[in-house]
């Protein structure tokens, strides 16, 4: 098998070594690709790249990704005959991959049958390296729902694995079209060398993969790892070796509430607000100073613990309450009442065997149980939960006694903030911090009721809520005053989030985009009064049907059949200008909504908007939104803030933040990264810097919060299975120190970089 050196771009003797002495036993393996003709290249089709064939050491393919100048930059292996690989029991495809550059790739990929199915994965390509990479297209493994997002290698392998992502777990084999490599958001351009592209068919399987996984602390328990703990000793050695740290904390020119004390004075309100100063947008403290948003968001318990395989007779379990304001995975750990213990049985014996350790409920350990009555995905679909980072505090400081635990716990998490030189918290952090009154925090809340929904056709967190129905006006304003209450009118509140990363539209397609608008539009007026709306609206623009016929290429013979509802499949430019204007609709009486309830409820905060995910808004909704907001919200997770994707701010003209962003890596022992990959705990550093610092030179944002404070759990959080090293600190509550000195130097710059 060749290696892999890419010409004038040197790799060492050791690198070049490691791609070629990997062996692993298969029963069969099948070249598919290994660029032996030149002609070979034509098999890559780039993407915002360029593609030259290399002679490296017989050959491969040399792909330059323009990723500084395009969102989304990267290439396709896409073979001339789709590949049959049916004859495989079980088949992985693997390749080398070599980067000749000083700084790692996060790179998404796809595996594609002809029938468009795909399966979705990312993975690291660590800075001047050269490997092998392994794809599990058909293992056993993938049709075991786990719990998990990406579970551990379930064969024995000197690959490095690809991280799950999502997408069809069983695609056609006899037909596979292509993989597509893409890099996304990045503020550099990228070099990668690919070649000896094979299918392999794995053997050696672990039918234990999954049997005790997760030690006593919560940690991997089948992996060493640099702050891997082995005892209760060895937290409260880090616990005291931290505090010791607290006493030399660096200077970071804060006034009280967080602002930048060396700077200008403004006019200081007594609250938060946002001023566009020297043709910066920028939030001013209570106090009159310059305020820049630098936090770390989800700093609570709700998200700590993980489904244990376990249940107990449902009828003494308490149901939810159809006016409660919180949604599940938001709510503490929920314990299961003591009349429940009894009944307490194996649900899942695949859940329960990945632990190795689990206390008895009268341990006082087993205080940290909970119960979660529904999750958006997993191995169950209700069940019992357990909280290792709870446990770990517990074990930390040495008491039982939950409420003196999290008030430590608090404090703690108080003096590691202005340690780290961070300027807030960000969304979602436990209330208890609010009573504090001494760190600036967001609050949040969520609008759930019993008013109607629309869809979108990719509701991934769910449906969207029908703003013109009366009860969602009713379910709004008590949220806003729920949360009123909560706040008491605390200068310490920057702002307020509502809802988060709903499903507004995909970019793409008119179908995607539009979405919730043409669902809509196929239901009867008396079933949606958004629907009925959206007819008002048509019949306020059309004097007759038969004008809106002409326009939309249609053959209504009256309103009415419109009310019934109508299936659109063509779409002329009138049909789609009018789509985005029943969107913009849609989405003005969502916020008009939710922000009168902020301006009349709680006038002396900043109402910030629903955190839109990058993948799911559109134009249209981001007008309607900056019509009725204070602070603009996004979740964008790439490598940086690039102008590439971003220039629709100068349209718009509005404050803005960066509501979550991330990074993470395998060397934590954890089985995924997150969503952005980073090398090492070093690297994680190195990209954290990149994206920070990329925000704070925008003149658009007003802030940036990293998502989150604490892992995830190894076995996935409860809802859903996240399991990223995305933490400030792992499990045991340790600090990831690179991770964290990284932050410190870009806080003790931020406020004079932004600013001067």
């Amino acid at each position: 098998m060749k290696s892999l050196i890419p010409v004038g771009l040197a790799l060492s003797a050791s690198l070049i070594a490691a791609c070629s002495q990997v062996e692993v036993k298969t029963s069969k393996e099948r070249m598919l690709l290994d660029f032996s003709e030149a002609s070979d290249v034509t098999q890559i089709i780039p993407l915002e790249a360029s593609v030259t064939h290399g002679e490296l050491d017989g050959s491969a393919a040399e792909i330059h990704l323009h990723s500084s100048e395009s969102h989304i930059s990267g290439f396709t292996v896409r073979p001339n005959t789709p590949w049959d690989l049916s004859d495989f029991d079980n088949v992985s495809l693997v390749f080398d991959l070599a980067n000749p550059r000083d700084e790692s790739v996060s790179m998404y990929v796809s595996t594609t049958d002809v029938h468009g199915d795909f399966q979705m994965r990312s993975f690291a390509v660590p800075a001047n390296s050269s490997q092998q990479y392994s794809i599990d297209v058909d293992v056993p493994e993938l049709e075991i729902e786990t719990g998990i997002r990406s579970n551990p290698e379930s064969w024995k392998n000197d690959y490095q694995a690809l991280i799950w992502r999502g997408g069809t777990k069983q695609i056609d084999t006899s037909a596979i079209e292509g993989i597509r490599f893409d890099v996304r958001g990045a503020l550099s351009d990228k070099t990668l060398v690919i070649d000896n592209v094979r299918a392999v068919e794995p053997q050696a399987f672990n039918d234990n993969y999954l049997t005790g996984l997760v030690d006593k602390f919560g940690q991997n328990a089948k992996k060493d790892f640099s702050q891997k703990v082995h005892s209760v000793d060895d937290l409260i050695r880090a616990s005291s070796a931290e505090k010791s740290e607290f006493k030399d904390s660096p200077a970071y020119e804060r006034s009280r509430f967080h602002g930048w004390s060396a700077g200008p004075k403004l006019s200081g309100t007594g609250f938060y607000r946002v001023e566009k100063y020297q043709g910066q947008w920028t939030l001013v403290d209570p106090e009159g100073y310059l305020f820049f948003s630098n936090g770390i968001a989800n700093v609570r318990m709700a998200n700590t613990s993980t489904m244990t395989g376990y249940d107990f007779e449902h009828s003494l379990i308490p149901e939810r309450d159809s006016n409660d304001f919180t949604p599940e995975d938001s709510l503490g750990l929920n314990r299961a009442p003591r009349k429940a213990w009894d009944t307490r049985f194996v649900r899942s014996p695949l859940r329960a065997d990945m632990f190795t350790w689990l206390p008895g409920y009268d341990d006082p350990l087993g205080k940290h149980f909970g119960y979660r009555r529904e999750v958006h995905s997993g191995a169950m679909e209700r069940g019992e939960t357990y909280s290792f980072y709870r446990a770990n505090l517990s074990r930390k400081y040495q008491s039982n006694d939950i409420d003196a635990v999290m008030t430590q716990w608090r404090k703690t998490t108080i003096s590691r903030m202005e340690n780290w030189g961070f300027t807030s918290f960000g969304n979602w952090v436990d209330p208890g911090f609010y009573e504090m009154k001494n760190y600036p925090y967001f609050a949040n809340g969520w609008i759930i009721g019993d008013f109607k929904t629309v869809s979108s056709g990719n509701d991934y967190w769910g449906a969207l809520p029908d703003p013109f129905d009366p009860r969602f006006k009713d379910r709004a304003y008590a949220t806003v005053q729920q949360i009123r209450e909560e706040v008491n009118n605390s200068p310490w509140c920057v702002g307020v989030f509502i809802d988060n990363e709903m499903s507004w539209g995909i970019m793409g397609s008119v179908e995607s985009q539009y979405g919730l608008v043409l669902n809509t539009l196929a239901r009867p007026s008396d079933e949606s009064p958004s629907k009925a709306a959206f007819v008002q609206q048509l019949r306020k623009q059309y004097p007759h049907i038969e004008a809106l016929n002409q326009s939309w290429d249609l053959s209504l013979k009256n309103w009415e059949e419109l009310e019934e509802g109508v299936s659109l499949k063509e779409f002329t430019d009138a049909t789609v200008e009018d789509l985005a204007a029943l969107l913009e609709l849609y989405a003005s009486e969502y916020f008009r909504i939710v922000g009168e309830a902020m301006d009349e409820l709680m006038p002396n905060h900043l109402y910030m908007g629903a955190r839109f995910a990058d993948w799911a808004m559109t134009p249209e909704v981001r007008h309607a939104a900056a019509k009725h907001v204070d602070v603009m919200s996004y979740n964008y997770y790439r490598e940086a803030v690039s102008d590439v994707f971003w220039d629709f701010l100068s349209d718009l003209d509005m404050p803005s933040i960066i509501g979550e962003f991330h990074n993470g890596a395998l060397d934590s022992g954890m089985l995924n990264p997150g969503l952005i990959h980073a090398e090492s705990q070093e690297d994680r550093g190195v990209k954290y810097q990149k994206y920070v610092n990329s925000v704070i030179d925008n003149p658009y944002f007003v802030g940036v919060h990293w998502f989150q404070y604490i892992d995830s759990p190894l076995t996935g959080r409860a809802y859903d299975g996240e399991n990223y090293n995305v933490g400030f600190v792992s499990v045991t509550d340790i600090p990831y120190t690179p991770l964290v000195e990284a932050a410190k130097e870009v806080n003790r710059s931020l406020y004079r970089r932004r600013f001067e």
